[in-house]
């Protein structure tokens, strides 16, 4: 079977969870605006990541940060883990774990996005044949 992942996330306020994201590097793809400014659909894409983003259609809650994670996220293969992890605490996203190197040879970090959302980075890829 040939199959392709592609996440989403629903927000309180999804045009600014969309600013933050085009801050990070984003670029938003497809948008599509309900009459009272909710988000109704938006896709947004970063390198070979795309990501759909929605507005809240009910009061969610969000898990809580209980030490270095929510306990779900995202994880976005990058090359540059400092850079991104600047700009993302730099666009108002809350750090968590620090850009640094892992016990299985891979660089990481952790950030919070401005509205609760868990997004790990690092170079590690899943799912990548084991040398």
């Amino acid at each position: 079977m040939n199959a392709k992942l592609f996440a989403y996330l629903s927000y309180p306020d999804a045009p600014a969870a969309l600013e933050w994201m085009e801050r990070i590097g984003f670029d938003v793809v497809r948008r599509q605006d309900g009459a009272s400014g909710q988000v109704l659909h938006a896709e947004v894409r970063l390198g070979d990541a795309v990501l759909m983003v929605a507005s809240d259609d009910a009061h969610y809650q969000r898990p809580a940060l209980i030490g270095q994670s929510t306990g779900q996220g995202l994880y976005l293969l990058v090359d540059d883990v400092d850079g991104f992890y600047r700009k993302a605490v730099a666009a108002g996203g809350t750090g968590v774990i620090e850009p640094a190197s892992t016990e299985w040879g891979a660089q990481r970090a952790r950030v919070l996005d401005p509205q609760g959302y868990e997004w790990s980075v690092g170079t590690y890829e899943p799912g990548a044949a084991v040398q």
